[in-house]
C-alpha cells in the first residue's frame, strides 16, 4: 500500500537512487570512542541525515536539484569497540567496497578518526591525491591517549600514505608539525577569499580527498562540536572557499566529522547538512552540466 502523504526517506537529503545508479555513497559512522574532550559525535550522522531531509532539494545558487547527483545512503556502520585500530580496519573494508564499485565515498562521522580507515582505502585505488583538511586542530600527534588511531592522530596517519594540506588551524602541538602544509587561521585574516582559495589550489594535487571537521567553523555559528575553538571561519567564508577550490579539483572522497549535537538545538545540525549540500554541489555540478550538454 502506498500512503497518500509520506515524509522523505531516512537518507541524506531524502535521496532514493538505486545503488547501481549512485555516484556518491554515504556511509554514516556513529563512532566517537577517541574523542578527547566532550563525547557526542556518535550522534552526528543521525542528526545530519535528519536535518538534510527537510532541506529543499533545489538550490537557486547552484541551479541544481541535489537528487540529480544520485546519492545513496547505506545503513549506519556498527562501531568496532575492540580498539581504534580495529575500527579503522572496519571502515577501510567498507570503503574498499564502495571504491571497488567505482563510487565516491562520503563519510558522515563520528569523530575525526573515521578519516584514517577511509583514506587508507582510497590510497589503494588512487595515487597522487591530497588530503585537504579543514579543521581548528592540526591533529598531528603520533599518539594520543595510548592510541595511534585517535582523532588527534589523523594527520600523522594520513602522512604515512598521502600528502595533506590543512586549512583554518588555530590549535597546534609542535609534535609532527609541517608548517609548509598548513594555512593557519591567523594568516587567513590578512587574505581575501580569492587569495585563500588560490593558496589551497596551488598546494594541493588535482585529486583531493576532502575532510571537514565542523570545529573549523567559529563556535558562534557551530557550537555543536566536542572541541570548539574561538576565531573560526564563518559559514559564508567556508562555503566560498569550497566553491572556488572544488570547482577546480577532482573530489575522490569526502568526510564531514565532529558534529556533536546539542539536544533541542537544531540550527547547527541544519548548518552541517547545508554545508554538505553545497560541497557536493560545488564538486559535482560540473558533471551535471557536462551531461546536459
Amino acid at each position: 500500500m502506498k500512503i497518500l502523504h509520506s515524509l522523505p526517506p531516512y537518507t541524506l537529503f531524502g535521496s532514493t537512487p538505486k545503488y547501481d545508479e549512485a555516484k556518491i555513497v554515504v556511509l554514516p559512522i556513529p563512532y566517537d570512542s577517541t574523542t578527547s574532550y566532550k563525547a557526542g559525535a556518535r550522534d552526528g550522522p543521525h542528526e545530519i541525515i535528519s536535518a538534510s531531509r527537510v532541506l529543499e532539494p533545489y538550490n537557486e545558487e547552484l541551479d541544481i536539484d541535489i537528487n540529480d547527483i544520485n546519492i545513496y545512503t547505506t545503513d549506519e556502520l556498527e562501531p568496532d569497540v575492540n580498539s581504534p585500530k580495529a575500527m579503522a580496519n572496519r571502515i577501510e573494508k567498507e570503503v574498499d567496497i564502495i571504491l571497488q564499485d567505482k563510487k565516491i565515498p562520503l563519510i558522515l562521522g563520528g569523530d575525526h578518526a573515521v578519516s584514517i580507515g577511509a583514506v587508507t582505502s582510497v590510497a589503494k585505488f588512487e595515487k597522487d591525491f591530497t588530503y585537504l583538511h579543514f579543521d581548528a586542530h592540526s591533529d598531528s600527534r603520533n599518539e594520543y591517549s595510548g592510541s595511534n588511531y585517535s582523532h588527534a592522530c589523523v594527520i600523522a596517519r594520513v602522512n604515512e600514505i598521502a600528502g595533506h594540506y590543512s586549512v583554518g588551524i588555530r590549535s597546534i602541538q609542535k609534535e609532527g608539525m609541517d608548517y609548509k602544509s598548513i594555512l593557519f587561521r591567523k594568516d587567513m585574516h590578512e587574505m581575501s577569499i580569492q587569495e585563500i582559495s588560490e593558496t589551497i589550489i596551488k598546494n594541493t594535487n588535482d585529486k583531493i580527498y576532502l575532510s571537514v571537521d565542523f570545529d573549523v567553523l567559529d563556535p558562534s555559528q557551530m557550537p555543536s562540536t566536542g572541541t570548539p575553538e574561538p576565531d573560526g571561519l564563518s559559514f559564508y567564508e567556508l562555503k566560498k572557499i569550497l566553491k572556488a577550490v572544488l570547482s577546480k579539483k577532482q573530489v575522490i572522497g569526502m568526510d564531514f566529522v565532529e558534529l556533536s549535537p546539542i539536544p533541542g538545538f537544531i540550527a547547527p545540525n541544519v548548518l552541517a547538512a547545508k554545508l554538505i549540500y553545497f560541497a557536493i554541489g560545488y564538486a559535482f555540478n560540473k558533471d551535471l552540466q557536462a551531461q546536459s550538454e
